[in-house]
């Protein structure tokens, strides 16, 4: 079991004055599949915001706030202890055959993790080298050895892709970061049946940091798959997600999942400026 504390900070300085915004956090991990909230805040400045907060479609917590008079800037900072323990899976569930997979059953509950989307979108490469990779396999072991495929294929690099950038895309370069390789097994997996969904969350960075160390932390990205039961799969760091993971929200791609998005009226356009402080305290 790990207790974590995460501060997650949204800092914009905007180029020009802002009238007004309306605006959507997705900051709140989940309780669920071996975590607990145990505290949680996000509090908005200026304080004179309006604020409320829903569960959307697929289940995330959602912040909405808006400011409704001339501002400058805004900060958002969203604190949460949240305990992990995925130390004790849960009962391995029968692992289902694709004749299952490929049923109207499977396919209608699970339409919205079968469908490519624009991000996850993979080319004729990717769906033929993906097809051999799994090969006479189960889902059960076919979804590993398409992760295995990936591994050797993809590099993680900093700086070479964005928020819009495809899993087609991505894989021509080669290249990506956390989103990138979750987009691309997502598709991946989409493309044999296997349905696959995005999940977006931290993780801390180094197991071996000692309790009440604050550590800069990331917001990142990985993947799961139902093969009779979800599994969870991290591509960049080659291993399910386990105590240092903390799951926000899943969905069929980051668009359904982006921390902080909204609208505005002026501004002049910025660059916001985000830090994840990540504390083991316990």
């Amino acid at each position: 079991m790990t207790r974590l504390k995460i501060v997650h900070t949204t800092s914009y300085l905007y180029n020009g004055g802002v009238a007004r915004s309306y605006n959507e956090a997705r900051l709140t991990p989940l309780s669920r599949d071996g975590q607990m909230v145990l505290e949680n805040s996000v509090k908005v400045a200026p304080s004179s915001a309006a604020v409320g907060s829903y569960s959307d479609y697929w289940g995330t917590r959602v912040t909405t706030f808006d400011l409704q008079h001339w501002h400058e800037k805004m900060n958002v900072t969203a604190t949460t202890t949240v305990e992990v323990d995925r130390s004790r899976p849960a009962p391995k569930a029968d692992a289902v055959d694709w004749e299952t997979l490929r049923s109207g059953e499977v396919t209608d509950a699970c339409a919205e993790w079968l469908a490519p989307t624009r991000l996850t979108e993979i080319g004729d490469e990717v769906r033929a080298a993906v097809s051999h990779a799994a090969e006479g396999l189960w889902p059960a072991d076919a979804a590993p050895a398409v992760m295995a495929w990936m591994r050797g294929e993809m590099k993680y690099v900093k700086g070479v892709t964005g928020v819009t950038t495809n899993a087609e895309q991505a894989w021509r370069q080669r290249t990506g970061v956390c989103q990138d390789l979750a987009h691309l097994g997502v598709g991946a997996l989409r493309s044999l049946g296997i349905p696959a969904r995005y999940v977006s969350g931290y993780i801390h960075p180094n197991p071996e940091a000692p309790v009440e160390e604050t550590v800069a932390g990331q917001s990142h990205a990985w993947l799961e798959w139902w093969d009779g039961q979800w599994n969870s799969w991290d591509p960049t760091n080659h291993k399910p997600a386990g105590n240092l993971h903390v799951t926000v929200a899943a969905g069929r791609d980051y668009r359904d999942v982006s921390p902080l998005r909204g609208i505005l009226s002026g501004g002049g356009g910025a660059a916001p400026q985000v830090t994840v402080a990540i504390t083991r305290v316990a």
